[in-house]
């Protein structure tokens, strides 16, 4: 067994598709902390105090490698002069679309990312995590693309005709995006944050198919990701990659959120030392997982990628389901610390 690593130091070493003292893990904890602080999500989000507090008990109790500041999808369409509807027992949700028709992207300002609440409290969150831990322990923020954003600025019907209908407005949306995205991203690292997550699941062909994906999604992540100043993951959301693999290889991000409808084997041949994975258990099923199942399903993914490092165990969607138990995130916790140490044993 080799000497135990910082997580920071265990991650930078796998991203390097070398292999570290043992196999990372990320547990992408949102709502979880609203419950750990007994607060309604809305009160919980509205400070990153609460965030910030919630996530280092919260690795501190399940012990896993990096710390997830993220609050939720629709602040950015807030920024935008969107709305969210809070439950008492999910993710909070975006409201009305605010573009209704094409001819509105014209009109369409870039927000200022400095000059907005909710993003203040996210970089408030990120920058007492960095001041207490983020030396040591990475700290993941969270963008949504250009490409996948105007799902919640538009809906999905409209976004996909203004896609395959009028590319020149299209492409107006894209820039306007991609500004925004950057900048929101620059200024999450600037606050301390030590990776971005950059959500990207319009550009899965389990939504688009691949020579859309070429002529739009593609070329927007290769712009923005060129322009983050730091390391980025993809993370198709659940959504599948295997059909489009080498062109997100191509785009320059580090890591791949993978989807729990893929196997992790070939993912892992085709990826190997090129891009590392990130994920692939099935957040909706872990919700029912006995210990005896985490523990299988933990053992199954570390066999079929953990070999050579460039993996990092996780959900396969991005963000942990709200109900997964307590007791299923330690049983994960506990199975990778007793499968996942190097040299691996088969």
């Amino acid at each position: 067994m080799k000497d135990a690593m910082t997580p920071m130091e265990r991650v930078l070493t796998t991203l390097g598709h070398e292999e570290p003292d043992r196999v990372p893990y990320f547990l992408l904890l949102t709502g979880h902390g609203a419950q750990l602080l007994n607060m309604h999500p809305k009160e919980y989000f509205s400070n990153g105090e609460n965030v910030a507090q919630a996530q280092l008990k919260m690795q501190e109790t399940y012990g896993h490698d990096c710390f997830y500041p993220f609050f939720y999808a629709s602040l950015e369409t807030q920024a935008w002069g969107g709305s969210t509807v809070f439950y008492d027992d999910g993710p909070p949700n975006a409201g009305k679309p605010i573009i209704e028709s094409f001819e509105q992207i014209d009109e369409l300002e870039v927000p200022d990312v400095m000059g907005h609440k909710g993003f203040d409290e996210v970089r408030k969150a990120i920058n007492i995590l960095y001041s207490q831990k983020g030396e040591e322990i990475p700290i993941i923020a969270v963008v949504m693309s250009p490409f996948s954003l105007p799902v919640m600025q538009m809906g999905f019907d409209r976004y996909f005709d203004l896609m395959y209908e009028d590319r020149k407005k299209f492409w107006t949306l894209m820039d306007l995006n991609k500004q925004f995205c950057t900048e929101w991203a620059n200024s999450q690292l600037e606050a301390g944050a030590t990776a971005i997550c950059y959500f990207d699941p319009v550009s899965s062909p389990t939504i688009v198919p691949r020579e859309t994906f070429l002529e739009t999604g593609y070329k927007v992540a290769k712009d923005t990701i060129g322009d983050i100043n730091g390391a980025v993951a993809t993370h198709l959301a659940s959504g599948r990659s295997i059909p489009i693999i080498e062109d997100l290889q191509d785009t320059g991000a580090a890591a791949l959120g993978v989807s729990a409808m893929e196997d992790l084997t070939e993912l892992k041949d085709r990826c190997r030392g090129k891009i590392s994975l990130l994920g692939n258990l099935n957040a909706i099923e872990m919700r029912h997982w006995t210990a005896g199942q985490a523990e299988n399903k933990v053992r199954q993914a570390i066999e079929k990628a953990g070999p050579g490092g460039g993996y990092i165990l996780s959900d396969n969607h991005g963000e942990m389901v709200w109900d997964v138990s307590h007791e299923t995130l330690l049983n994960i916790a506990n199975a990778v610390k007793k499968y996942g140490n190097y040299p691996l044993q088969k």
